[in-house]
């Protein structure tokens, strides 16, 4: 039987009737300009890796429904309705505000690369050195949505206590495919790239809907 929260959360799984708020309209645009912003300027790697760690994400947060389907439980994650509410819950823990955060992540998280890919901060190469303060950050801040309820974590596997899966799964993955794509030798190399990650997120939507599976 599924939990009370994802109960909850099944309630406005993509009805945006029940959800929708205008916010979500320049909210949208502010993403749209950080992007159109970055490629005016022929930063096409920085978006690209903005996508890489964006389709990372989505393929998370494909699994996390797959996991609360599949148990007839609980998502790993969960974002219920009535508490931090939503314009509009894509997947069970996945919402159109947190869709459009990890884009812009990405494209933050490029920018703040030295051109210099073997160029070191306080003895660490930097790509490694960013990986691990930007998961270790990301993480602290999943822990206080977490803290305030907004963010449902009901397996005894993730939970604030012991958060290295969340750190090891939920995020390093994410900086580290996104600093690969932005370091491809060629922009087609760095397409070619996440072209892979998201024709791949696409092909298990389509075999997860068609299971029942979102």
């Amino acid at each position: 039987m599924f939990s009370e929260f994802t109960q909850s959360a099944l309630t406005i799984l993509r009805n945006p009737q029940a959800t929708m708020q205008w916010y979500v309209v320049p909210l949208f645009l502010i993403v749209l300009y950080i992007v159109t912003k970055e490629l005016h300027e022929k930063h096409y790697k920085v978006v690209l890796g903005g996508l890489a760690l964006w389709g990372m994400d989505l393929f998370n947060e494909i699994w996390n429904s797959m996991i609360c389907f599949l148990s007839g439980y609980a998502p790993v994650w969960g974002t219920p309705a009535g508490v931090g509410d939503t314009s509009l819950l894509i997947l069970i823990g996945y919402n159109i505000e947190i869709s459009m955060m990890f884009l812009v992540m990405g494209i933050s998280a490029c920018l703040m690369l030295p051109e210099d890919r073997k160029a070191k901060i306080l003895g660490i190469n930097n790509r490694i050195f960013f990986a691990l303060v930007l998961t270790t950050a990301a993480v602290a801040v999943e822990c206080f949505l977490n803290y305030c309820g907004i963010l449902t974590w009901e397996w005894p596997f993730w939970q604030r206590s012991c958060p290295w899966l969340l750190w090891l799964i939920g995020y390093l993955p994410f900086f580290a495919t996104a600093f690969y794509v932005h370091d491809r030798p060629t922009t087609k190399g760095a397409v070619k790239a996440v072209g892979g990650i998201l024709g791949f997120d696409v092909v298990l939507l389509v075999i997860c809907a068609a299971c029942g599976w979102l």
